[in-house]
């Protein structure tokens, strides 16, 4: 074997060798395991923000009207059915439970009624009065939403609030003014039952049945037809109304 050759031969053995011992240090060496970040999964939004708005259509039971001081009584009361239209912002906290706080102006209501009295001879006269009355209401309301199902979500709820009631000149045919206007806040509570579908992920179409308790209506003085002066006063309001409106939620 030549010089040349051997060398050769130990170069080769000795490279052998390192890479079999940094092997085993490689093997030695205890490394700390590699722990793998989870991937963050973003949680679902479960309540937020919403508008809403709404139009509907009154329809008044007809009113029992009170005379103070009492010089006669007033009969075939009737109160026309009105529009109303409304809005207001909400909260939903969670998939079952909403609330919100509404305003609705209802657009003036024709009353009309006969007013009987006594006349100082002992005989009787009537005659009819009317006036137009109109009212703003704020309520906070608060839903039960049953679950929902093909889109549609059937809700029960409730609401306290005040209603404004304001009635114009009370006036008679053939004769014109007899009697003031008046106006004042009322404690006014309701109930509801509806149900909304769901148009967008965050547009919602409603419809909705309302009983609303508007509390009482009254007038300023007023002349009867045996020249006495007092004033007419409703007993407390009571409206059904059909509802429509869109809901927007921030969520």
């Amino acid at each position: 074997m030549t010089m040349r050759t051997f060398a050769k031969a130990a170069s080769a053995l000795l490279g052998a060798v390192l890479s079999v011992s940094a092997a085993q240090a490689a093997d030695i060496i205890d490394y700390p395991p590699i722990i793998e970040t989870p991937e963050v999964i973003p949680l679902d939004v479960v309540g937020g923000w919403y508008l809403r708005g709404d139009i509907g259509y009154k329809f008044y039971r007809d009113p029992d009207i009170s005379l103070k001081p009492h010089v006669g009584s007033v009969t075939n009361t009737s109160l026309d059915d009105t529009g109303l239209i409304g809005a207001g912002i909400g909260y939903q906290f969670n998939d079952y439970l909403r609330a919100d706080l509404t305003t609705d102006y209802e657009f003036k209501s024709g009353f009309k009624g006969t007013f009987h009295c006594v006349t100082a001879c002992g005989g009787f006269t009537s005659a009819t009065a009317e006036t137009d009355i109109d009212a703003w209401t704020t309520l906070v309301n608060v839903y039960a939403d049953l679950g929902t199902y093909g889109g549609i979500t059937p809700y029960v709820g409730a609401g306290i609030g005040g209603t404004y009631l304001r009635t114009s000149s009370v006036t008679s045919p053939g004769i014109g003014k007899i009697g003031d206007g008046d106006s004042e806040w009322n404690f006014a509570w309701a109930l509801t039952a509806g149900a909304s579908y769901a148009l967008t992920e965050q547009l919602s179409l409603d419809l909705n049945y309302r009983y609303l308790n508007l509390g009482e209506a009254k007038t300023g003085d007023t002349f009867t037809a045996c020249g006495c002066v007092t004033k007419a006063e409703t007993d407390k309001l009571q409206a059904h109304e059909i509802r429509l409106g869109l809901r927007y939620a921030f969520y």
